[in-house]
C-alpha cells in the first residue's frame, strides 16, 4: 500500500520572549491510504501541533512534510480537520452548517458538493433534521454533522484532534464507532490525536507513540484487533496486553524525561 503522508526529518522550532523551543526534533512517520492512525504521547509533547503542521497551520523549521507525493500548502484543501468541539452555529440550520465550507470557498462544483452532502445526511440518518438547530440534536448526532461538513470538501486526509474529548463516556463510545464507521464506509484517511489507549488502540491500525518535548516517535504499533467496531475490538483478546505495551511505553518516558 502507497505512502499518503509522510514526515522526514521534520522539526519545528517557537519563540517565547525568553527562549526559542523545540517542539518536534527529526520526526518521521508514514501514514497509508486509508489508514486509520492515532498519535498519543505525553501531555505538552507538539500532538497538536503535528496536526497544524499538516493542516498548513503552522510552518516547520525544517525537514519535509508531503501529502501524495507533494509539500502541503497553507490552507491546503485536501486536508480536513475536525476540532474537540463540534463547532456548529447555533443559528445556523444543520444544512447552513454542512454548507458553510461550499458558500465561503465557492467552488466550480459546488452543486455536485451540495449532492454529496444530501447524500451524506441521508446515509447517516441526519436528512431529516435538515431544517433544525443543532441545539436539537444529541451530541453524537452534532459530532456526525461536523464529520460530514468536513467530508462534503473530499480531503484526502481527515485529522481528528481530540474530537470526543467534550462528551461523557457513553457517548463516547458510540460516537467512535459512528464516526469510524463513517470514515470506514467514505474510504477515508484518518488521523486521531487522543489522550485515550483505549480509544486509540480501538479505532485504529496504527498507534504512533511519541516522546516527550521535542517530539520524536518512540515506539510505532500496526493493529490486528479482531471486531468490525471500536467498541467490539475493545473485547479483542489481546487489547489489555496492547493496552499495557502502550502504558509502560508512555509511564518510562515521563519517569526519564
Amino acid at each position: 500500500m502507497s505512502k499518503l503522508l509522510s514526515f522526514k526529518d521534520v522539526n519545528f522550532f517557537y519563540q517565547t520572549k525568553a527562549e526559542e523551543i523545540q517542539a518536534l526534533k527529526d520526526l518521521s512517520f508514514d501514514i497509508d491510504y486509508q489508514e486509520f492512525a492515532s498519535i498519543v504521547g505525553p501531555s505538552g509533547c507538539g500532538k497538536t501541533t503535528i496536526l497544524s503542521l499538516i493542516a498548513g497551520l503552522l510552518e516547520k523549521s525544517s525537514g519535509e512534510i508531503l501529502l501524495d507525493g507533494k509539500p502541503i500548502q497553507k490552507n491546503d484543501s485536501r486536508i480536513g480537520y475536525m476540532f474537540q468541539r463540534d463547532q456548529l452555529f447555533e443559528w445556523r440550520t444543520i444544512w447552513q452548517n454542512v454548507t458553510l465550507s461550499i458558500e465561503i470557498s465557492k467552488p466550480k462544483n459546488a452543486d455536485q458538493k451540495k449532492e454529496l452532502a444530501k447524500e451524506l445526511l441521508k446515509k447517516y440518518d441526519l436528512y431529516d433534521f435538515i431544517s433544525s438547530k443543532p441545539r436539537a440534536l444529541s451530541g453524537g448526532m452534532r459530532q456526525r454533522v461536523a464529520l460530514i461538513r468536513t467530508l462534503v470538501m473530499e480531503p484526502s486526509l481527515l485529522l481528528l484532534d481530540e474530537p470526543f474529548s467534550a462528551l461523557d463516556f457513553q457517548t463516547r463510545l458510540n460516537v467512535c464507532d459512528d464516526v469510524y464507521g463513517i470514515i470506514k464506509n467514505e474510504k477515508k484517511t484518518a488521523i486521531l490525536v487522543t489522550h485515550d489507549i483505549s480509544e486509540a488502540l480501538s479505532m485504529s491500525n496504527k498507534v504512533i507513540v511519541l516522546s516527550s518535548r521535542p517530539a520524536s516517535v518512540k515506539h510505532v504499533q500496526i493493529l490486528n484487533l479482531n471486531g468490525e467496531t471500536p467498541l467490539s475490538r475493545r473485547e479483542a483478546p489481546n487489547f489489555g496486553e496492547l493496552f499495557d505495551l502502550i502504558w509502560k511505553t508512555l509511564t518510562n518516558e515521563k519517569e526519564t524525561c
